[in-house]
């Protein structure tokens, strides 16, 4: 890997760092020997969770802090080599029922980072953590980045506000920056009570818990990103130059139909039940049916590529919420 010694002593921030992927990347970063400042809201609804970095304690330096707080934000940037931006309000659901909210978190605090980068960090690096959901329901597939942008819901139009700051902002005022469209991210340390951030989470607790979970309709097509994948992505955006002012889907190994996803975390779990209904009326005003994307452009730029499959994935996740699962309730 070509980031195996370029961490080492330096100094990192992130964003949303007691979240899923920030946590795996924080913990990834210590491995590496950088010097790693966790910041996050801790805000209930929005998944970080302090024992996602239990046994990081004395490797990482903690701030509980909100993106959306400009004068916490202009003194925690300055000083540092790398910016992984993961803060964000991530539920379609929410979204729609306070838009105001996800405005302030996805769109206007990013603005505001980047502002206090400019003015007092100009020399850093930015990756910006952005979602597939920007394409909305696609035209083709698999999906790639020329793809129109069509978001369903508020939460895809202000991510794609957020993530087209740091581009702007890269490309008027060279603050390097890069975004990376996520697309269904798992593994463990995601959250599982609810649907915030991902309905397999709420598929592995009930089924962990030895309960039936739903199925809407069940013939969708989706691709799944494990978090280590993920987190590989993430360091090869920050160590390369080539990835200033651009943009990247990440993807899974395999396309699978949501029937198939199910019955597969049943096997993994050597058990378990799901019932098939149909899609709820508030969600299905904003599902984009068939989505996977076309990963080409970030692994012909970053020379990344998914390495774990569902099945491994899968095997992980349920061992670790076989172990934890108290706590993410």
């Amino acid at each position: 890997m070509q980031f195996e010694t370029a961490f080492t002593g330096r100094r990192v921030l992130i964003t949303g760092a007691l979240g899923f992927i920030g946590s795996n990347l924080a913990r990834r970063l210590a491995e590496l020997g950088a010097q790693v400042l966790a910041v996050d809201s801790l805000i209930p609804e929005y998944g970080g969770n302090l024992f996602n970095i239990a046994g990081l304690e004395d490797r990482v330096q903690v701030n509980i802090s909100d993106v959306r707080d400009a004068h916490s934000m202009r003194y925690l940037v300055q000083g540092q080599d790398y910016l992984f931006n993961l803060a964000g309000q991530t539920s379609h659901m929410d979204s729609m029922n306070d838009p105001d909210a996800d405005l302030e978190i996805n769109c206007r605090a990013q603005l505001s980072i980047l502002e206090a980068c400019r003015k007092y960090n100009p020399a850093i690096k930015l990756v910006f953590a952005s979602t597939r959901q920007l394409y909305g329901k696609p035209d083709y597939l698999p999906v790639d980045e020329k793809h129109l942008l069509r978001p369903v819901d508020v939460n895809g139009i202000n991510k794609m506000a957020g993530e087209w700051y740091h581009i702007l902002y890269n490309n008027v005022y060279g603050i390097r920056s890069c975004a990376l469209r996520l697309t269904n991210t798992y593994g463990p340390r995601m959250r599982i009570k609810d649907a915030r951030q991902t309905f397999l989470g709420v598929w592995i607790r009930l089924v962990v818990e030895g309960k039936p979970f739903e199925v809407w309709e069940g013939h969708q097509l989706r691709d799944f990103t494990f978090v280590d994948d993920a987190v590989e992505a993430f360091l090869l955006a920050a160590v390369s130059e080539d990835s200033n002012g651009e943009i990247f889907n990440l993807g899974g190994e395999s396309v699978v139909s949501l029937k198939e996803l199910a019955d597969l975390v049943v096997e993994m779990n050597g058990g378990g039940e799901y019932l098939t209904r149909s899609y709820p009326a508030d969600r299905k005003r904003i599902d984009i049916g068939d989505y996977y994307a076309d990963f080409g452009r970030v692994h012909s730029t970053l020379g990344w590529q998914p390495r774990t499959n569902l099945r491994e994935g899968l095997r992980q996740t349920l061992e670790f919420y076989r172990e934890h699962l108290a706590k993410y309730l």
